[in-house]
């Protein structure tokens, strides 16, 4: 029996198409599941997306449909984007799958029932695209720690799960196995960033928006981001939570633990710390290996549409091919670190490996053998010295194909094989073929040397049909061949499986040269449009509209409103918050604290002894740990300009 291989790429949230960074994700898991199927595993590779969601509830808002047919349409294009990158998976889940939704409703329960989730109320900071809470001391200057966006006070009422009931325990689990998180720079965040820093509880519930599985304990709430997206690893393959382990499905038996989830730096956290300890407390086998690769950057920068540098790997391919892409993808991406993108890079890749290193081998073998010998091959009967070096060279870059792919050092795997592609092209400099082809007397071999770059050619075909298998599959056809397997190379002994008599086919081009100052006029064209296309939609969203208005009311509702005038005895500014000043303020009858965001627009000294109109009947708030008891009226959003009065009011006068 096959030993099995369970992957996964995060799940893709269904806000929008991703880019080319988002996209590598698949491309990588593809390449590491066909290596190995290659290997000989039973693989199940599993992927999809992510739909529920305040920020999916607030697209589908503004585009006048559904959630769920907003999601239906991104979840479409996701997998159509995945289809055209040739991403061969098992599985594409969407959490909005119905078998998902209620497998998460009863995890829910059963959590709650074992004590572990808590109802509570949840007061602090929330970015809404990152779908993350973040507390006081996180959220510094009112900003996402991990996005930079402005984050919004939150306050609801939420059930939260007790993250600290399993901390020891799962800092005892990475401990005892160092292979969990990968590579060792993430384990090393993970541990001195959040475990020994202390974990807190998680909240798992949501009541400010709908969009999201209804909590069956109370209904009123909906399950938060991450107990729904994380759980699509075992539902996916059939996950009951009415069920022990032991009582499971075949299916899921087979293949749960995951051998390794594949996913972004920037989900890392919830993948080491929230994963685990749901499984936990599921009482299930925790993944095997979580590895968390770097992102890809437009040069130095994050892709942007304001920038004109966000790329999509399908439309990349139009120019450079599938495999020009994938290719790319695979040997640009460091190990640990961030990987590039530029047009100059990817054409220069383009030319220098895959037409100049890979696709001239191929066709000037196959066109000598054509030449002289009319396609047919040639028994090996005339060995020197330096085919051994040849054969050495396929040998080496087996072994380190195995050793990287191991090791998910995917780029270090694609060097070894271009190195040997590069060693058969200096073997034809040294052998000189042409010349051979001159003297009758060296027929035997002329054919012995096209023989060893045929091979040669076949076992990197082998090797490289994981990372751009259409390619690969074009080469192996050309070369006539049906022995195509990693089983079929790897040892010197297996150098020679091409069978002599067979005909060749007739050459293609497997990939043609960009010409680079065309190329890049081209794209920067596009860039240039894609800028002009991004700054008409912001004009177009900031032209001034009519105002919608609120709905009308009465003298009555207006008179519940308490304005009154005040004056600023003190200014100061709120430590770790550039929006927000501290003020206080005299109503005649007494004194009160207030926060208000209007530290861009006016300095501490700007208020002191300013007369101003306060609402006076608000219920405090809490911005930044500091409690707030009014508003200081103020017009406009993007210049703020405080209402100020004449210095002869008199203080806490009603305002009508």
């Amino acid at each position: 029996m096959k030993e099995k291989f369970y992957i996964t790429t995060a799940i893709a949230y269904a806000s929008k198409k991703p880019h080319f960074g988002n996209t590598y994700e698949a491309i990588m898991t593809d390449a590491l599941t066909r290596y190995r199927r290659e290997m000989g595993y039973d693989v199940f590779m599993c992927t999809g997306t992510d739909e529920h969601g305040q920020k999916i509830e607030d697209l589908a808002r503004e585009a006048g449909i559904t959630p769920k047919a907003y999601v239906d349409g991104v979840a479409g294009e996701i997998k159509t984007l995945w289809d055209n990158m040739n991403v061969k998976y098992d599985h594409f889940i969407r959490t909005t799958d119905d078998y998902h939704e209620a497998a998460v409703k009863k995890m829910f329960t059963r959590f709650y029932e074992k004590g572990d989730i808590y109802k509570s109320r949840y007061e602090g900071w929330y970015c809404v695209p990152c779908e993350s809470f973040f507390t006081d001391t996180q959220a510094v200057d009112c900003k996402c720690p991990d996005c930079g966006r402005d984050v919004q006070r939150a306050s609801e009422e939420a059930y939260f799960f007790n993250m600290k009931k399993y901390a020891d325990r799962l800092m005892n689990y990475i401990e005892e196995h160092p292979e969990f998180i990968e590579p060792e720079s993430r384990k090393k965040e993970i541990v001195n960033n959040f475990l020994k820093a202390g974990l807190q509880d998680l909240c798992v519930s949501r009541t400010s928006f709908t969009w999201g599985i209804p909590v069956e304990i109370d209904p009123k709430h909906v399950t938060y981001v991450w107990l729904d997206a994380l759980t699509n690893y075992i539902t996916a393959i059939g996950y009951d939570p009415d069920k022990s382990y032991e009582e499971q499905s075949e299916k899921f038996k087979k293949y749960w633990p995951a051998d390794v989830h594949i996913i972004g730096k920037d989900i890392i956290r919830f993948h080491t710390i929230y994963w685990p300890i749901f499984l936990m407390a599921l009482d299930l086998p925790l993944p095997k290996k979580v590895f968390a690769h770097p992102w890809f950057n437009f040069g130095m920068d994050k892709m942007s549409k304001s920038r004109g540098n966000v790329i999509y790997a399908d439309k990349l391919a139009e120019r450079f091919t599938v495999d020009g892409v994938r290719y790319y993808a695979l040997a640009e991406m460091p190990y640990a670190n961030d990987g590039s993108i530029t047009y100059e890079n990817v054409i220069k890749r383009f030319n220098t490996d895959l037409v100049n290193n890979l696709g001239n081998l191929v066709k000037r073998t196959l066109d000598m053998q054509k030449k002289y010998f009319g396609g047919v091959i040639q028994a090996p009967v005339a060995k020197e010295a330096l085919d051994n070096e040849v054969v050495a060279a396929c040998v080496k870059a087996y072994e380190k194909v195995v050793e990287n792919m191991d090791a998910y050092r995917i780029a270090d795997a694609l060097d070894e094989i271009f190195e040997m592609l590069s060693r058969a092209n200096k073997y034809i400099d040294e052998t000189t073929p042409w010349t051979l082809a001159k003297d009758e007397s060296k027929r035997e071999r002329l054919g012995t040397v096209l023989y060893t770059l045929l091979e040669a050619i076949r076992w990197g075909a082998v090797l490289l049909h994981p990372f751009i298998p259409a390619t690969a599959e074009e080469i192996l056809s050309e070369l006539n061949t049906d022995v195509c397997g990693y089983s079929s190379i790897g040892t010197a002994d297996r150098f020679g499986a091409l069978a002599a008599g067979n005909t060749v086919k007739d050459s293609k081009v497997l990939f043609a040269r960009m010409d680079e100052a065309k190329v890049l006029s081209e794209l920067e064209a596009e860039r240039q449009a894609q800028i002009a296309a991004a700054e008409a939609a912001q004009k177009a969203a900031e032209a001034p509209e009519k105002p919608e208005g609120c709905a009308l009311i009465g003298i009555e509702d207006f008179m519940n409103v308490e304005l009154r005038t005040a004056q600023v005895v003190s200014c100061e500014r709120v430590p770790k918050a550039k929006k927000l000043l501290k003020l206080e303020v005299d109503l005649g009858y007494e004194k009160r604290q207030v926060v208000s965001g209007i530290a861009k627009f006016y300095a501490p000294e700007d208020m002191v002894g300013k007369k101003i109109i306060l609402v006076t009947n608000l219920r405090p708030a809490t911005l930044c740990g500091i409690e707030s008891n009014g508003m200081i009226l103020a017009s406009g959003e993007e210049q703020v300009r405080v209402v100020f009065l004449a210095e002869d009011t008199p203080l806490g006068e009603r305002i009508r």
